[in-house]
């Protein structure tokens, strides 16, 4: 994995406080939810809590500034709000973020469905998610109840069947 190139406000440490200033401060988040999703898609990473406080995207060591639990949970909320993250709990500590929404993934997956020819036939989770087929794939290694959200989604609009057998899934692409 090559190293993550972090953008120039993370080393500016008013960035890591919320700015008052309404015009700022909407810059400020907007910067930080696109600084969320391409961290977490560079780490393949899906599901994150709000406490981890050594995680490097909520604590810059070299400026030694950290972000609260409540400016994070702004910036998660504002990704929520543009369909690229979940509240998993209560608390509001645990959060699947998605960098594509559910939506981009679903057409993403069935267009893939369609160019390989694998429409009326049975796939499992792993081949979408893992399988050789989907190595140059933006959903390839998808965290695997993001890839159940989204096959719920297509089953809504009439494209697949999810088929659970014993805790296990397979789907149908119709």
């Amino acid at each position: 994995m090559t190293d993550f190139q972090w953008p120039w406000e993370y080393e500016f440490p008013p960035f890591f406080t919320l700015q008052t200033h309404e015009e700022t401060q909407k810059r400020q988040l907007n910067v930080w939810c696109s600084l969320f999703l391409k961290y977490l898609k560079h780490l393949n990473k899906f599901r994150i809590n709000v406490n981890e406080s050594a995680f490097p995207l909520y604590y810059n060591e070299s400026v030694n500034r950290r972000l609260s639990s409540d400016m994070i949970l702004k910036i998660l909320t504002k990704l929520q709000s543009s369909g690229h993250a979940q509240q998993l709990d209560k608390k509001g500590y645990e959060w699947l973020v998605y960098w594509h929404t559910l939506d981009e993934y679903g057409n993403m997956i069935y267009e893939w469905i369609q160019e390989t020819g694998q429409t009326n036939t049975v796939c499992t989770l792993y081949e979408i998610s893992s399988g050789e087929l989907t190595n140059d794939k933006e959903f390839h290694e998808i965290d695997e109840d993001v890839l159940i959200k989204v096959l719920r989604l297509l089953e809504e609009r009439g494209k697949c069947e999810l088929i659970e057998l014993d805790g296990s899934y397979g789907v149908k692409f119709l």
